[in-house]
């Protein structure tokens, strides 16, 4: 090895070292300042780099039908980001069962109908997370819904003063100091305007599932899937965004017994890292019928080989807990990756997904999350048949792009979710495209809901 090489080789384990240390020792809002101070942010500074076709196998064989897309190609696929990234989560436990806990049908003025709805992972009533659906009352049959998990608890969402608390025990458990104010998080959450569109809401607070901290396993659903002698999770076993995106697949066997919800209209909606959460959910649950990731970066929607903003190791620094072990291996070395997220994308096909970005949002890499819809679409469109981004170049800030099964937009402003997102994934469901099959609208099987959009 010659010297240059040497000293290359040296600052890159200096920075490894100094940023785990950082990561053990300073509180997470420090660590992202000096990631942040740190990242790339201009696209002349982007590395060389080369993405892999989602239509060639490892083995270079040349995807042409739906057939080898579905035998060979997706599972393919599908095995890498379970074993390098993601990586496995259990099956859907065997004792789980429901409990209905509150019922309201005069909620919110009397437009909705409330319910709260406990979800046991175990024969006991110990282990379980609570579920929050709005119901729009004028709505007739089944309707569908949209599902998301929330940052600070159900209550958080609505001012609605009959949405429980949690309990002093789950209170504890969650580990809170004081507990988040009722409503504080309502401007994300458009629930009257769902209601009006003839939508449902469904919630679930993800502290409920899994910490969004790194406790070395210890809390959460992780351990009561452990084997004997086991304590933390082997290198390719599941880490937090997959335990959140395994925790909603969970919920739809309770949506399945809801005589309220129709269960083949369910879209899966996310903002940030749980983005990253719902992309991941959608791959793994091809239940959900639509999917939807608000400012996902890196992890999310972004192309991780463009190395801008935040990265694979930024990521893992701060965040250790949300991916496996096994996808440290790639910190700063991006372009050893197997796949890439335009990959995780052509893995929801056919059904619709939306790409959110906002301009203020560079850590996020907005041009990574289009260009993955972009390099995703020939898969819509060779395989399925389906139309999938309609653009080659990024589009105007708030300039949606709605006429394929990928849809995207970039909205002004900052690193969010707003009433502008939400406008923009309503009307994506209420319209659809000539592939109406694959949509939440309101028809199915020749009946419609009796409700009236207001979009």
């Amino acid at each position: 090895m010659n010297t240059p090489k040497k000293i290359t080789g040296i600052l890159c384990f200096l920075q490894c070292f100094v940023l785990t240390v950082l990561a053990e020792s300073l509180p997470k809002d420090t660590i992202f300042r000096y990631l942040a101070s740190k990242a790339n942010y201009e696209e002349e500074n982007i590395p060389n780099y080369d993405l892999p076709n989602p239509l060639i196998m490892k083995n270079r064989t040349t995807i042409n039908t739906l057939k080898q897309w579905n035998q060979k190609r997706r599972p393919e696929l599908l095995r890498l980001f379970e074993t390098e990234m993601f990586c496995k989560a259990p099956k859907h436990p065997k004792d789980m069962h429901f409990k209905i806990l509150t019922e309201d049908k005069n909620a919110l003025g009397g437009i909705a109908t409330r319910k709260e709805v406990s979800i046991y992972l175990t024969k006991s009533d110990k282990h379980y997370f609570t579920v929050l659906i709005y119901i729009p009352n004028k709505c007739s049959g089944a309707v569908p819904l949209f599902f998301g998990l929330n940052f600070k608890g159900n209550h958080t969402i609505s001012l609605d003063p009959g949405i429980s608390y949690p309990t002093p025990e789950k209170q504890k458990e969650f580990l809170w100091k004081r507990l988040p104010p009722r409503g504080i998080a309502v401007a994300r959450w458009p629930i009257e305007m769902l209601m009006g569109n003839g939508y449902a809401l469904v919630t679930i607070y993800r502290r409920d599932i899994d910490p969004d901290f790194d406790d070395a396993f210890k809390n959460g659903v992780h351990p009561l899937f452990y084997k004997k002698g086991q304590h933390h999770p082997a290198n390719d076993e599941w880490g937090t965004i997959a335990a959140w995106a395994w925790t909603m697949s969970c919920a739809m066997n309770y949506f399945e017994a809801d005589k309220d919800i129709n269960t083949s209209q369910v879209a899966v909606f996310e903002h940030s890292r749980h983005g990253k959460a719902a992309l991941w959910a959608g791959v793994t649950e091809q239940r959900f019928a639509m999917i939807i990731s608000n400012c996902s970066g890196c992890g999310g929607a972004a192309l991780s080989r463009r190395a801008i903003g935040e990265t694979i190791q930024a990521v893992n620094q701060q965040f250790p807990h949300w991916f496996c072990r096994n996808f440290w291996k790639y910190n700063g070395k991006e372009n050893t990756l197997p796949f890439d997220q335009h990959e995780l994308i052509a893995l929801l096909a056919p059904r619709p997904v939306y790409i959110a970005s906002a301009t203020e949002d560079q850590w996020a890499d907005p041009k990574g999350e289009f260009l993955s819809g972009v390099h995703a679409t020939p898969v819509y469109e060779f395989i399925f048949g389906e139309k999938g981004l309609d653009a080659k170049e990024m589009p105007p800030s708030d300039t949606p792009l709605q006429d394929g099964s990928i849809a995207y937009h970039i909205r002004s402003g900052r690193h969010d979710i707003t009433q502008y997102d939400w406008k923009q994934y309503v009307k994506f469901a209420i319209n659809g495209s000539k592939s109406d099959h694959h949509y939440l609208r309101m028809e199915e099987s020749g009946s419609y809901a009796k409700c009236f959009h207001t979009l």
